[in-house]
């Protein structure tokens, strides 16, 4: 685990994963693991963010007792995620999305043995989705920034037999058929 040497920045797990870097853990660096060690978002990535300010003396201990610096808080805003007080940690080999935060903000998150799914609980819309990628949870979308006014667009999801999505909504649904999925995307009830 990683500890934050300021009280207030509780940092992420990674070593439960066995994950030291990109190189090795044979996952892309640019993909989103959803972790419930993290206390905030993370990324190594200074692209991906929309909107950077400074931090100073935050620092992120790894398990081994080495610093990792917070160069930054943030914001990401892509077509796929959208989050808000992400710490740009460029020392960091994945990006994290912390289920505590999204828990704190006001999301639910659930997890099954091959999907898992952000919902907004005041609004009960499904604001990401996920799959299980070896022992991770990585997400396919999320867009959690301003959790109230967000959500999935389904409609631009393809709900063929074989995609996660079907499966996710197939099972939340009661196991409806192919072709009724089909007709609940078309008609915008699942968006």
């Amino acid at each position: 685990r990683f500890f934050a040497t300021n009280p207030t920045a509780m940092s992420a797990s990674m070593s439960h994963s066995g994950l030291s870097s990109p190189s090795t853990s044979g996952i892309p660096s640019s993909l989103w693991i959803l972790d419930s060690g993290a206390s905030h978002h993370m990324s190594p990535h200074r692209s991906s963010f929309a909107s950077l300010s400074s931090r100073s003396l935050i620092y992120v201990m790894s398990a081994s007792a080495t610093p990792m610096s917070v160069e930054g808080v943030g914001s990401i805003v892509t077509p796929y995620i959208s989050l808000s007080d992400v710490y740009f940690i460029p020392t960091l080999a994945l990006n994290l999305v912390s289920v505590s935060q999204l828990c704190k903000s006001g999301c639910w998150v659930f997890f099954s043995d091959e999907f898992c799914c952000v919902q907004d609980a005041r609004s009960r819309k499904v604001i990401g989705i996920g799959r299980r990628l070896g022992d991770l949870y990585v997400l396919e979308q999320l867009h959690a920034a301003d959790v109230a006014a967000s959500s999935v667009d389904l409609s631009s999801f393809h709900l063929s037999p074989k995609s996660s999505v079907f499966y996710l909504w197939h099972s939340r649904l009661g196991h409806v058929s192919a072709s009724r999925l089909q007709f609940l995307v078309s008609t915008g009830v699942l968006g």
